[in-house]
């Protein structure tokens, strides 16, 4: 007389993963900022700084030779001040840290000596300040009332 024994196949339960919202990934107990991996291959490390640097318009300038994030003069270096200027300047966004692949947030400042890392709220928006249009948007106010009463009487 044979056995068998048949296993009771298990009920597959959904489980419901909740992941961070698009956008701000700023770590709950403070800044974060967006450096380079290393280890990563040195040909996508160049070219995702590259492309930083040129189409992503990210501030490189304190990279340059002679300037305050030139030293250490590394491509890890130089592609993690590029790449926290693209990711601040672009709002802390999760895909704003990416760079193929490239890059990860940490929440602990990079900034050494005289090399300042951007963090949040530190870079500036490209668009003017409202305040710079305030008082000639009031001046056409008053302009635009003092027509009406003109055209009224």
């Amino acid at each position: 007389m044979e056995t068998s024994v048949e296993e009771k196949a298990e009920t597959a339960i959904p489980v419901t993963t909740l992941s961070p919202p698009e956008g701000n990934t700023t770590f709950i107990d403070g800044t974060t900022w967006c450096v380079a991996l290393p280890g990563v291959s040195q040909i996508d490390l160049q070219n995702a700084l590259d492309w930083a640097c040129g189409l992503g318009m990210a501030d490189c300038g304190a990279i340059q030779e002679g300037g305050p994030c030139y030293e250490p003069d590394t491509l890890v270096s130089h592609a993690s001040y590029a790449f926290n200027s693209y990711y601040q300047q672009n709002g802390n966004s999760d895909i704003a840290c990416n760079f193929g692949g490239t890059a990860t947030l940490t929440k602990y400042n990079p900034s050494r000596g005289k090399c300042l890392y951007a963090a949040p709220g530190s870079v500036g928006s490209a668009a003017p300040p409202l305040s710079k249009y305030k008082s000639s948007f009031l001046w056409w106010k008053i302009v635009g009332v003092l027509l009406l009463l003109y055209k009224g009487s």
